[in-house]
């Protein structure tokens, strides 16, 4: 059966999207059409941030994205330098939260050490974060996307504990996506699944998905990478027959594959 994935290519990895492998293992074809499109933002006032771990109680990252926007500003080689030689140590003295298997791999590769990456939603990291800081500490330092969901910073707000967030890059509509939706559903026809990986995607996705279905529409399989997406979805309408248990690709496929038989 064919699947429809409505997200970006993993970024700088060799290989096979695991998501397309995992889907492939149980006997469906996938196929990625990338959805969002990223512009860093706030470099200079990121850098500062991170050349001051003292001033922060520790980092918060829920997007890959996030994590980039760092790597960026460490390529400068005097402030990569700096970052090997005394500031990774100092921010491994503190907290480092993630949300999702993706981001802690990435914030693994700056030489952090997170936790928190089988909360899977920023709902729940927040009630972790919640538990394990006191309040007197200094505020948590959250590098966030400009279309970042509110229930993180609400969260730790409604419960003293501090925080102060900085939007590091812009999420805008792929150049692409309408073209790419199209040549798909010509080509390849109406998919048994489609999956959805983000509230942008769903945005930007479905009314052309809508549209390029016809009266098919209720015949897809519609999938969400986890809860938030799902209410997305839900809020648009649509009929979301499985979610994924946690955000990684066997979950995913494993979800995707139950709805299709």
């Amino acid at each position: 059966m064919r699947v429809l994935l409505l997200k970006d290519p993993r970024d700088g990895e060799s290989g096979p999207d695991p998501y397309i492998k995992e889907l492939e293992s149980r006997g469906h074809k996938a196929t990625l059409i990338p959805v969002l499109s990223f512009k860093f933002i706030s470099a200079n006032t990121l850098s500062d941030k991170l050349l001051q771990p003292e001033k922060h109680g520790g980092l918060i990252f829920t997007s890959p994205r996030a994590v980039e926007a760092v790597k960026l500003c460490l390529e400068d080689k005097d402030r990569k330098q700096e970052w090997n030689k005394s500031l990774k140590d100092k921010w491994n003295r503190k907290s480092i939260y993630v949300v999702g298997k993706a981001t802690a791999a990435l914030v693994q590769s700056l030489g952090l050490e997170p936790e928190g990456e089988d909360t899977g939603t920023a709902d729940v990291l927040s009630r972790l974060i919640i538990e394990r800081e006191e309040k007197n500490i200094p505020p948590l330092f959250f590098p966030c996307g400009s279309i970042k969901r509110e229930v993180l910073p609400t969260a730790l707000r409604e419960n003293g504990v501090p925080l102060e967030t900085l939007t590091v890059y812009q999420t805008t509509e792929h150049p692409d996506l309408e073209k790419n939706l199209k040549n798909y559903f010509t080509k390849q026809g109406i998919p048994g699944s489609v999956g959805f990986f983000s509230p942008s995607g769903v945005k930007f996705c479905l009314e052309a998905v809508r549209r390029l279905s016809g009266e098919q529409l209720t015949q897809i399989k519609f999938a969400a990478i986890g809860p938030t997406t799902r209410d997305a979805m839900a809020a648009e309408g649509l009929c979301v027959s499985c979610t994924a248990e946690k955000p990684t690709a066997q979950h995913l496929a494993a979800a995707i594959a139950d709805a299709l038989q």
